[in-house]
């Protein structure tokens, strides 16, 4: 992958970004897009924001995109979005919908233009951004069930194109120290400390340490993966059983 062309939605900040620097770091060339429009001194960026969730805009950037860059080589589907935690009875449908749309139908709909192009070059890699919730419970009553359905389409789409060379994995990030949640401590909606006692590291992830994993993902280092969901949770998920049972011992 030493120099091949990644595309990076919902770069503009966040895990996003963070995958973007990751990959750079690797040698590879990123290409961050975005809803939102981007700095004109972003070397990086495609500066035509699009939303990934219409089918009509991704068909059209994603040919722009390889007519002026090249082809692409890798995916990394980051763009997101994470509503309000709502009881089932208060969460509208229209909230609902608006995040089926980005966290599942945008990853599709990238998925299904980018790897259809590099599954007739016989080449490619990509990697979906899910969430410790895929495979959990948490009161997001579309998100989890949004990115429940990222880590099952990610085998699907491993088992499609893989005959063709394309390689598709997921990365499931635990609480990342992002913007997004960053606005949850100051709000008081989410507890720092709480996250913390129960992540067997005792601490919240780096959004560079998703971005590690991510390009690992990418490279020729996994070459023979395809189709796993990758947990970079700080070993929430092993730790929060323990809660049962009096929490995590200590050090």
């Amino acid at each position: 992958m030493s120099g091949r062309l990644v595309l990076v939605t919902g770069g503009r900040s966040g895990i996003g970004a963070a995958v973007g620097a990751a990959v750079a770091a690797a040698g590879m060339r990123p290409l961050l897009c975005d809803l939102v429009a981007f700095p004109l001194e972003e070397p990086m960026a495609w500066q035509t924001p699009f939303d990934v969730s219409d089918e009509v805009a991704v068909t059209r950037e994603v040919a722009a995109i390889e007519a002026e860059c090249g082809p692409l080589a890798g995916l990394v589907n980051a763009a997101g979005i994470l509503g309000r935690m709502q009881r089932p009875e208060k969460l509208r449908m229209e909230d609902w919908d608006r995040e089926m749309a980005v966290d599942l139908r945008g990853t599709y709909l990238m998925c299904r233009e980018v790897g259809s192009r590099m599954a007739a070059r016989r080449m490619g890699s990509i990697v979906n951004i899910a969430s410790v919730v895929a495979v959990s419970s948490a009161p997001v009553h579309s998100y989890g069930p949004a990115k429940a359905a990222v880590v099952n389409l990610t085998m699907t789409l491993a088992a499609e194109w893989g005959p063709s060379g394309v390689r598709v994995n997921a990365v499931s990030p635990g609480f990342t120290r992002t913007p997004a949640l960053e606005r949850g401590f100051a709000s008081g909606v989410m507890e720092e400390k709480r996250m913390i006692d129960i992540s067997a590291l005792r601490r919240l992830v780096e959004p560079s340490e998703v971005g590690c994993a991510v390009a690992w993902l990418l490279g020729d280092g996994a070459s023979a993966i395809t189709g796993i969901n990758l947990p970079v949770d700080a070993g929430f998920l092993c730790g929060v059983t323990w809660q049962a049972y009096g929490g995590l011992r200590g050090s």
